[in-house]
């Protein structure tokens, strides 16, 4: 009974994260019993990944600007959050 289906490619990163919410709030609650455990945390699994993806993608979207000596901006480059 294991739900192996995938996530849509759309999903947004607010609604995959407000759905693995549910999740873990389901599972938090110990009412769930063990086949339905077992699949919400494989969507849930699911979900995580696809959350990560989204904010690489949109860290690789986000450039700060590079000032020369002169004061003037000479391009962009991807910004560094490590």
């Amino acid at each position: 009974m294991t739900d192996t289906t995938a996530l849509p490619a759309d999903l947004s990163f607010e609604d995959a994260l407000q759905r693995l919410e549910q999740i873990v709030s389901r599972l938090e609650s110990g009412q769930a019993p063990l086949e339905e455990s077992i699949a919400l945390y494989e969507e849930g699994a699911r979900l995580k990944a696809h959350c990560e993806d989204r904010l690489k993608a949109a860290q690789l979207r986000v450039e700060k600007i590079v000032v020369g000596a002169d004061g003037q901006p000479r391009g962009v480059e991807p910004a560094g959050f490590d």
